[in-house]
């Protein structure tokens, strides 16, 4: 929500005290607030801008990356993932097919009924499983077998509904979401552990035959048919439903993109034949840098990162950073004087300002601002007035509209990347974009920045036929169809 007008000269974050009759010290307050105020909003304004011109140089710069990476390892800020993904699911599969996701502290597994073309979808359950804290310090083994364990009691519960032909294992699709070096469909080696985990002995070992090792220690008889990268899982989950899906994208606390891509393109591709001549890449677009509109408060929150110089576009459009850099400019607001002689020392918390925190914010429509106030008051201790309240909308407003418009441009680098090598693959038929993750589920602003980007990029007539479309939970499904596209068995159907 943009706010029309909303000036710095009123009283910004200033609780009114009541000064000697004499001395109009309030309006003095104020005066000196909006001198020094009004330039941090100004220069912010001005280095969050996206016009066109620079959003055209990030797509354009996106495309290049992307070559650059498929040309050669480290080609560029892109890694260019081969997924080993040669056959996407196309509705005519049948059977029953597991998918185990492990991407943080829990772990889901799903089952899925499959009827082909007629019935699809017969049926599908799935739990979600808490890891305990200990065994994410533990040993590979340890880890393995628990998680191994929760499948194998989900097994257990399988109704009549579901039915494996004989003489068949069940097979599983394994959501992964940790970096690693995938060596086949099945197979792919841990580089390391993330997101908290700090598991011994698996570094440098093929992560399937870890639970593949744990499901034969439980006398469970499955076996893993695909290894899968939560965004390839995504893209395989809305493919099934709608042949014209070509892009996956996440957006939610990270950010990652993939795309159908030709293996004739595919320069750094050696000894892998695909039957079908198509591969899914996974880009780990989070890492691209290139020409990004920065300001100081980016520079100063990546500098206090875990990961200093790395993920520059993931902190500037994903939901993990957005809250903190608000915070951030507020903090500056604050230090200009703007609270008096004080800083809350909430404001001055890393991270206590979450993405959710700012959206929620920017769906407050009452006059008086309200529901602003009282987050900002209770997340941050900072205590404001209605002028206050409209310039912290709008600091939310350019930081997300940088962020979904840098977004919408990074998709458009992807399309004309693909494009260019098969002129009428992307721009001359629909084109369907499968987004999944709760900041675009849940941020409508951002959502339409990210829209009106693609829109302005591409034209009307060409973005007629680019479909960005919500694919809620894709990965998990998709895990499983994958398992079914890439079955050890011969297909029935």
């Amino acid at each position: 929500m943009s706010v029309v007008g909303a000036s710095p000269a009123v009283g910004l974050f200033c609780v009114p005290r009541s000064p000697p009759s004499n001395i109009p010290r309030f309006r003095m307050a104020v005066r000196s607030s909006a001198v020094s105020v009004a330039p941090i909003l100004t220069k912010l304004k001005h280095e969050c801008a996206t016009p066109l011109p620079l959003l055209r140089h990030v797509a354009d710069a996106m495309a290049a990356d992307m070559r650059a990476g498929l040309a050669v390892d480290g080609g560029s800020d892109l890694k260019m993932i081969l997924s080993y993904v040669d056959s996407l699911p196309t509705g005519n599969e049948k059977g029953l097919f597991y998918a185990l996701d492990l991407g943080g502290t829990n772990f889901r597994v799903l089952r899925v009924q499959l009827g082909g073309k007629e019935e699809r979808v017969i049926d599908t359950e799935f739990e979600q499983v808490s890891i305990p804290q200990e065994l994410m310090f533990g040993t590979s083994e340890d880890l393995f077998d628990f998680i191994a364990s929760g499948l194998d009691k989900f097994a257990q519960k399988e109704g009549e509904k579901f039915y494996l032909p004989p003489g068949r294992k069940r097979e599983i699709g394994f959501t992964f979401s940790f970096p690693v070096r995938q060596t086949s469909i099945d197979s792919g080696i841990l580089i390391k552990w993330t997101k908290g985990f700090a598991v011994s002995g698996t570094a440098g070992r093929d992560v399937v035959a870890c639970l593949n090792e744990a499901m034969e220690r439980q006398r469970l008889d499955m076996r893993v048919s695909a290894l899968v990268n939560d965004t390839v899982g995504t893209l395989a989950g809305a493919r099934y439903w709608d042949d014209d899906v070509m892009v996956a994208v996440i957006l939610g606390t990270g950010t990652n993109a993939c795309y159908v891509e030709r293996t004739d393109t595919i320069a750094k591709l050696q000894g892998h034949d695909s039957s079908s001549g198509r591969t899914i890449i996974n880009t780990e677009w989070g890492a691209f840098s290139n020409g990004l509109p920065l300001t100081v408060f980016d520079s100063d929150m990546d500098d206090a990162s875990i990961n200093p110089g790395e993920q520059i576009f993931e902190k500037t459009i994903s939901g993990m950073y957005l809250g903190e850099i608000v915070r951030r400019v507020l903090l500056k607001i604050a230090e200009a004087g703007a609270f008096g002689d004080s800083i809350p020392e909430k404001l001055s918390t890393p991270f206590v300002l979450r993405t959710p925190d700012i959206s929620a914010m920017q769906q407050d429509n009452s006059d008086d601002l309200k529901a602003v106030g009282s987050i900002l008051y209770d997340i941050t201790g900072v205590e404001s007035n209605l002028s206050a309240r409209k310039i912290v909308v709008e600091v939310c407003d350019t930081v997300v509209k940088r962020g979904g418009r840098l977004a919408g441009a990074g998709i458009v680098g992807i399309l004309q990347k693909m494009e260019e090598d098969s002129q009428g693959l992307i721009f001359g038929k629909r084109t369907v974009v499968a987004m999944d993750g709760g900041l675009y589920e849940h941020y409508p602003q951002y959502r339409r920045y990210l829209q009106d980007a693609v829109t302005e990029l591409l034209g009307l007539e060409i973005s007629k036929n680019v479909i960005i479309e919500h694919s809620k939970d894709g990965s998990g499904i998709g895990a499983a169809l994958l398992a079914a596209a890439n079955s050890k068995y011969e297909h029935d159907f």
